[in-house]
């Protein structure tokens, strides 16, 4: 193995613009969400392969020796990202003792493990390591936390494996980024991870997990939008689970009810997204101004009545626009809708006493609210330095 130790993490997702506009040909935009999830890979000499996933109690170790009845799957090198070899993902499903079709948490993020593991370094010798994964995103919310998982385990695993080099060229530095040509392959190998864990993805998760900052995606063309304002938000989760599937199918089923009322309604949307976008690029170009953060807040405003509209708001996201505007701030959902989560934008001068307010009366309603920022880093690698305290104490107990 090339390199003994790394140290990785990549953010969340979340939607600012255009969901479920997005699914009948209208832009959208996604954003980094600088909650993150950290990645621990340590060389070891057990004659293990090891991985801790504390947030969702799992802990799991293979002989290494089991896993090399794999390795005839291997030809040719490593850098080479084919299609996800469904043999190679039946026989891992039977070997992890996976039945039935919908798998749970902690079986998909074994699935990606191992197949990542063993198509990076099948080609060669299988190293013992213990990898250890902490999270700052809740499962399960829409915020891509599976996507966060797969790119990191891309990382370190092509890393470790010498596919690409170390960004950190010197101690001094706390973080390192990859270059472009790295980048692709993370998100590629990291796209077959969320293919093993959701079926079908669209790529975006894991490409705003690679590259960070802002996304726009339009019929299945994602392009990384080169500066984005460092934004901040609260987000909050109303812990109400939906079925993506369902909402989905509901606005299409109102669009074929009412397509000369719909269409509109999908056409502002895909304007909204379109102005966010330019605005967003206004603020790296030229002195931030309050006209700014108005335009901003409208647009949030104006989707989240569209997204009432389509039929995908909730009664807890309601409670949430309400609360929030009461103290002078601005909410729509982000994702699915139907519950799940919510954005909430924050101007560079409201003061923490209001935050800290509207974060306590929203936890009041059961709600979980953090206070965070959108459009930051994608995945870097790390010197321990860099890394919160409570983080690597959690990572280095494995």
């Amino acid at each position: 193995m090339q390199v003994k130790e790394i140290l990785v993490s990549a953010p969340g997702k979340a939607i600012l613009h255009g969901e479920h506009a997005v699914v009948h040909g209208k832009v959208a935009l996604a954003v980094s969400l600088n909650l993150r999830t950290y990645l621990h890979l340590k060389a070891t000499a057990t004659d293990k392969v090891c991985i801790n996933l504390p947030n969702i109690d799992t802990f799991l170790c293979w002989e290494r020796p089991q896993l090399e009845q794999f390795m005839p799957y291997f030809h040719g090198k490593r850098k080479e990202v084919k299609c996800l070899d469904a043999d190679l993902v039946r026989r891992l499903r039977e070997f992890v003792g996976v039945v039935g079709v919908n798998l749970d948490t902690c079986n998909m993020a074994t699935l990606a493990f191992l197949y990542i593991y063993l198509s990076v370094f099948g080609s060669g010798d299988l190293p013992s390591l213990t990898v250890s994964v902490w999270s700052e995103l809740p499962t399960g919310a829409g915020l891509g936390s599976s996507a966060a998982f797969s790119v990191c385990l891309a990382s370190a695993l092509l890393s470790a494996s010498g596919a690409i080099p170390s960004p950190l060229k010197d101690r001094d530095h706390p973080t390192g980024r990859w270059c472009q040509e790295d980048l692709e392959l993370i998100n590629s190998w990291a796209f077959q991870g969320e293919m093993i864990i959701h079926g079908n993805p669209s790529g975006v998760d894991n490409a705003v997990g690679t590259w960070g900052g802002m996304l726009r995606f339009l019929a299945g063309k994602i392009i990384p939008l080169s500066r984005v304002p460092l934004l901040r938000i609260l987000l909050t989760n109303t812990k109400v689970p939906r079925s993506t599937k369902v909402l989905v199918a509901g606005v299409k089923d109102k669009i074929n009810k009412f397509p000369s009322i719909m269409a509109p309604v999908l056409d502002s949307v895909d304007a909204i997204s379109c102005t966010c976008e330019k605005v967003l690029s206004e603020m790296t170009s030229e002195p931030i101004t309050g006209e700014h953060y108005n335009i901003l807040e409208e647009l949030i405003d104006i989707n989240q009545h569209h997204l009432n509209v389509m039929g995908v708001g909730h009664p807890t996201l309601d409670t949430l626009c309400r609360v929030t505007l009461a103290k002078g701030l601005h909410s729509k959902l982000t994702g699915a809708g139907g519950g799940g989560c919510g954005i909430t934008l924050l101007r560079p001068e409201t003061d923490s006493s209001v935050v800290q307010a509207t974060v306590q009366e929203l936890k009041d309603y059961g709600f979980d609210c953090w206070e965070t920022s959108i459009g930051g880093p994608g995945v870097q690698q790390h010197s321990p330095l860099s890394v919160k305290e409570d983080i690597l104490q959690i990572l280095n107990r494995y």
